[in-house]
């Protein structure tokens, strides 16, 4: 169970298991149940309008951002509290330059296999990526596994922090669904390490990786982002990470079984996904 998960079932009202049996059951530090992301109200009012900038001119840098910051809030922004934000939020201006995105120390890069190769087919390509979640007094990040002919949300997993464990989770979840021919990620350190290719290599997946600054490489997933964020999350100001998780639950399911795409003749991902592959549906798990 993921460590947010764990954290929801604390009653700290509890009249005969103290805090710290708690935590000693569940398997965490009592530190971790008291722990708040260190950012105040105004500083996540910055970054939910840095995100919808972003997600619209994925281009800017800090520069930029901050100018059109100080446009639509009409005060003046400056630029380094945009930059340690971004840096927070795990977002960099899309554009040529070195080292956009940052391997773990040690970790191997893979070349990007898929300039010029036409999509044909289910399960030829998947991509996953990372994005950011705004949360009433925080934030969380959002992992998805995508097939790229179909659209097809395979998995998708929602964290608190931005380690590899809730990537791998993810990946796991999609390997239900069967396997790609090649996996395609960005250069981040939770993709690029060993316990996230390994379980790749191990079936035999051809591993790609975007170019530095390549804003097509992983198209696909960044028009997931923009669906989802404009249909369903600026819609709503989630309160707690459960509540975010069960409606980007609902949201997926509907994105996967409901939403018609023209790009596959108005047919819906699931439809398309499964259709190809002749066999039963294995539905993202619901929200409770």
């Amino acid at each position: 169970m993921p460590v947010e998960d764990k954290k929801e079932l604390v009653d700290k009202d509890h009249p005969d298991i103290s805090i710290s049996k708690q935590a000693q059951l569940l398997g965490i530090s009592r530190s971790t149940i008291y722990y708040q992301p260190r950012v105040n109200l105004e500083q996540l009012e910055l970054m939910k309008e840095i995100d919808k900038i972003y997600l619209e001119w994925p281009s800017y840098g800090s520069r930029r951002i901050a100018k059109e910051l100080t446009l639509r809030l009409k005060r003046k922004i400056n630029r380094k509290p945009v930059q340690r934000l971004m840096r927070l939020m795990g977002l960099e201006a899309i554009y040529p330059k070195p080292n956009l995105s940052r391997a773990g120390k040690g970790h191997k890069i893979y070349p990007y296999l898929l300039r010029n190769v036409a999509i044909e087919r289910i399960d030829q390509v998947w991509s996953t990526d990372i994005t950011y979640i705004p949360i009433k007094n925080g934030w969380a990040y959002l992992v998805a596994v995508i097939d790229w002919k179909s659209r097809y949300v395979l998995s998708w997993e929602l964290s608190t922090t931005m380690d590899s464990d809730f990537c791998l989770r993810a990946l796991d979840k999609a390997f239900a669904h069967g396997k790609p021919e090649i996996f395609n990620t960005d250069q981040g350190a939770q993709f690029t390490a060993e316990a996230f290719t390994g379980k790749l290599k191990e079936r035999d997946i051809n591993i790609s990786m975007d170019g530095r600054g390549r804003a097509l490489d992983n198209i696909f997933v960044e028009r997931l982002w923009r669906s989802l964020k404009y249909e369903e999350v600026y819609l709503h100001d989630y309160q707690t990470i459960q509540e975010a998780r069960q409606a980007i639950a609902l949201y997926f399911q509907k994105y996967n079984y409901q939403r018609l795409h023209q790009s596959l003749d108005y047919r819906t991902p699931a439809e398309s996904y499964f259709n190809a592959n002749q066999r039963l549906p294995i539905p993202l798990t619901k929200a409770a």
